[in-house]
């Protein structure tokens, strides 16, 4: 099964959509709040090159990854085998 981390921010209208999106597959995930500790600000622009939300790093049992930036329905779909 696929380790799945979102970076998002408590106002953050997509970041919730994900969320419940997942949710409604039964897909678990870990959130990270990057409005509520700075050095998770640092850490997203490490992994992304920017302060966008919401960004989801999903890594696979094979140690690849892959990760998307806002809520693309089509391309979680499609890594995560949904469609």
């Amino acid at each position: 099964m696929s380790k799945i981390t979102i970076y998002s921010t408590a106002t953050c209208v997509y970041c919730k959509m994900l969320k419940d999106y997942l949710t409604k597959h039964k897909i678990k995930y870990t959130e990270k709040h990057v409005d509520q500790d700075q050095k998770l600000v640092q850490e997203l622009m490490d992994k992304s090159g920017q302060l966008g939300v919401p960004f989801t790093v999903i890594e696979n049992d094979d140690e690849t990854s892959s990760t998307i930036l806002g809520f693309d329905k089509s391309k979680i779909d499609q890594i995560l085998g949904l469609a």
